[in-house]
């Protein structure tokens, strides 16, 4: 299945200019393991690709270079850049003890096909090695990683060459929710989050009067919005607010995509709501009062 898409440029400008500025730096200032999020697991990969096809052009990184590594990303044959998922690479997946839960490679990407990984990178390349991770069905459509997909004893198997990779080499990671994927890996990456081109059902009733304009709101309002968002959980519970938080503003990031001051805006805060969310998910939790007030003032301060 073809998974490059050129209209990347067009769909994701600001993402995909912040990539390439940082590309064509004279020190590729870019991370050597980043993670997309969000609904849309196709835009991810097409983004993902996109990257790959910056770091090995050889020539201006036109969309519409010819050289030899455009070309091969393009058509998705090029020995440096690949797409990991359960189903791939089957004559490294062959079970062991430690690969609790594999089957043949059908059930998660196993630590044998880590281990191919690892000794793949022993070898020098004269290419940016790009590896993608995500997850894909029979039929070839993209899935999110999990940690089901994507488990605790495979991650770890590759912890240190995320954190050490061989010169040259860049890690990305595709997946819904940043809580999908196991916290030693998020932890290791720069995070972004991709708005989606799917129409997903989100459901944000509970918290659309609240987050109308908020941006606009005076700094001297600040204790009005925390009451208000404090009052909402009580009612509601937190982590049932936050998720819908989290919907209504890649709703509003959606909509103000081409107002880049405000998008950023947006996208600083929905990470502010995401930390709230795992605030109120840890055992024990942290207060709810006490977290939405945080909130309130990083989303009407900062």
């Amino acid at each position: 299945m073809q998974y490059y898409d050129s209209s990347i440029i067009q769909k994701l400008p600001h993402l995909v200019e912040y990539f390439k500025s940082g590309i064509e730096d004279e020190h590729k200032n870019i991370s050597h393991c980043i993670l997309f999020w969000g609904a849309d697991i196709k835009t991810q990969c097409e983004l993902a690709l996109e990257i790959a096809r910056l770091l090995n052009c050889k020539e201006s990184g036109d969309t519409d270079c010819e050289c030899l590594n455009c070309r091969w990303i393009r058509e998705q044959a090029h020995p440096a850049v690949k797409i990991y998922t359960r189903l791939d690479y089957k004559e490294a997946s062959e079970s062991s003890e430690e690969d609790e839960g594999s089957t043949g490679g059908k059930k998660n990407i196993n630590v044998a096909q880590a281990r191919g990984i690892i000794s793949e990178l022993a070898v020098t390349s004269d290419y940016h090695r790009v590896y993608i991770f995500c997850d894909r069905d029979e039929s070839g459509n993209l899935l999110p990683l999990n940690k089901i997909n994507f488990p605790e004893v495979t991650s770890n198997a590759l912890l240190k060459t995320f954190e050490e990779p061989p010169q040259n080499t860049t890690f990305i990671f595709l997946t819904n929710d940043k809580s999908d994927v196991i916290s030693t890996v998020v932890s290791r990456a720069q995070s972004f989050f991709v708005p989606s081109n799917v129409n997903v059902e989100q459901n944000f009733e509970l918290v659309q009067n609240l987050l109308d304009n908020y941006w606009s709101i005076e700094r001297n309002d600040v204790l009005i919005f925390e009451q208000n968002l404090t009052a909402l959980a009580d009612e509601n519970g937190a982590v049932e607010v936050f998720e819908q938080m989290q919907n209504y503003i890649c709703i509003l990031m959606k909509e103000n995509f081409d107002n880049k001051v405000l998008f950023n805006r947006l996208l600083r805060d929905l990470e502010h709501v995401e930390n709230a969310k795992r605030q109120a998910t840890l055992t024990p939790p942290m207060n709810d009062s006490v977290i939405c007030e945080n909130l309130a003032f990083k989303m009407i301060l900062n």
